[in-house]
């Protein structure tokens, strides 16, 4: 029954995020492609990354890790522009980021996690499988889908649009904390036996998310209010999608998968809305 949960809010979500997009918003990447190559490097090659290299350093269970990757594979959706905005980030960064990572996990998140199945699975000895061309599919009808008839709609009948996007805004935060409060519930006697080694793990990959995009801006040379956009947006992952892809029945159908998603919810938000108010003291 929980899929018909997480599905909905998912698909919601996605399309409020569309509600938020305009092509000019892939623009930016012929007119300021340097922040936006190094906040998409960071999301979708080096934080993967970093999570495999976790996975090993706490030998987690083959469901956790699959799991522990998964977050990591899954760029945030248009909360993480609201949390630039708080932290007075680049907001038009932030939707860029958020627009092009959003189309491009389609294709990076069924190869990697391809992958990091196959290996976990060798590694552990228990079987999971992933049928890439049904989470293909599912990807198609709850992320993509969404968000172009959010697109479209915005742009047939902006103002409606703009009434619905606002109303869905103020939505958006609850539906993904009842989300994690769902399936915490529901698996709290899995979280609460691996709590210990999954807890610290999630913390470790929010906290080196943080410093990885900081690193990189630095290294780059980014100014004040891109590098405050590019530590929240690699740093905020979409829980709501990884959770959906693991409890879902046509693509893993396991919610030990998505324990970390669910740990990492609870977490990022403390540790982002702790960012931005020493960012907003400071």
């Amino acid at each position: 029954m929980s899929i018909f949960i997480v599905l909905p809010i998912l698909t919601l979500l996605m399309f409020e995020l569309g509600l938020t997009l305009q092509p000019a918003d892939f623009k930016l990447f012929f007119t300021r492609p340097k922040p936006l190559l190094v906040g998409l490097a960071g999301q979708l090659i080096f934080l993967p990354l970093v999570a495999l290299l976790l996975t090993h350093c706490f030998t987690l269970p083959s469901v956790f890790a699959v799991g522990f990757v998964l977050i990591a594979c899954c760029p945030g959706g248009s909360s993480s522009n609201v949390f630039s905005l708080l932290a007075k980030g680049d907001v038009a960064l932030s939707v860029s980021l958020t627009a092009f990572s959003s189309l491009i996990t389609l294709v990076t998140l069924p190869l990697i996690m391809q992958w990091v199945v196959m290996q976990s699975g060798l590694s552990q000895g228990e079987a999971i499988s992933l049928p890439v061309g049904k989470l293909l599919m599912q990807n198609l009808f709850t992320m993509l889908l969404p968000i172009v008839v959010g697109i479209l709609f915005r742009r047939y009948a902006p103002k409606r649009a703009a009434h619905c996007e606002a109303v869905l805004s103020k939505i958006a935060f609850p539906c993904l904390i009842l989300l994690a409060a769902v399936f915490f519930i529901q698996e709290f006697e899995s979280i609460r036996t691996h709590f210990g080694e999954l807890g610290l793990s999630v913390l470790l990959l929010i906290l080196t998310s943080i410093l990885l995009g900081s690193g990189l801006c630095r290294l780059f040379r980014l100014k004040g209010s891109e590098r405050r956009t590019i530590v929240i947006e690699v740093g905020m992952q979409n829980a709501a999608q990884a959770i959906a892809l693991a409890t879902s029945p046509f693509v893993f159908g396991d919610a030990r998968i998505a324990v970390p998603a669910i740990i990492y919810a609870l977490l990022m938000n403390v540790v982002l809305l702790s960012y931005t108010w020493y960012i907003r003291r400071r």
